[in-house]
């Protein structure tokens, strides 16, 4: 495994999670292409801030990376990967401090009344 581009999973990362990823060989459904580049992908459109439709190429098209992170969130597949590396009793690197956590200065006027229409998936687009 190469060294990681920026956002990405080093070889450490990748191998604490690639197990409870959906596509291996001998599951149900189709075998994935490459979970490691799409897991990437996914990581660089949260990480970054930017819209699906600016992945890099080297992920591969960003539509179909979006469908498939979609399918997985509603397949509860990310709660998986997460709900493991919480158990984990080295898990240092999800600890916050208080000092970390900023909200926005308009935040604290009140309004705005919140999300509407309920809970959104992480990555899915806004509606209009």
């Amino acid at each position: 495994m190469a060294k990681p581009k920026r956002y990405e999973l080093t070889a450490v990362q990748w191998r604490r999670i690639e197990k409870l990823l959906p596509g291996k060989a001998g599951d149900p459904g189709r075998t994935a292409q490459d979970n490691l580049t799409f897991v990437n992908g996914v990581l660089w459109v949260l990480r970054s801030g930017a819209h699906w439709h600016d992945l890099p190429e080297r992920y591969g098209k960003w539509k179909t990376l979006h469908k498939r992170f979609t399918r997985w969130a509603r397949a509860g597949v990310w709660e998986k990967v997460f709900d493991h590396l919480i158990e984990d009793p080295d898990n240092d690197y999800v600890a916050l401090d208080s000092t970390l956590v900023r909200a926005h200065q308009q935040a604290a006027t009140g309004k705005g009344g919140g999300q509407k229409g309920g809970t959104r998936l992480w990555g899915a687009p806004e509606a209009d």
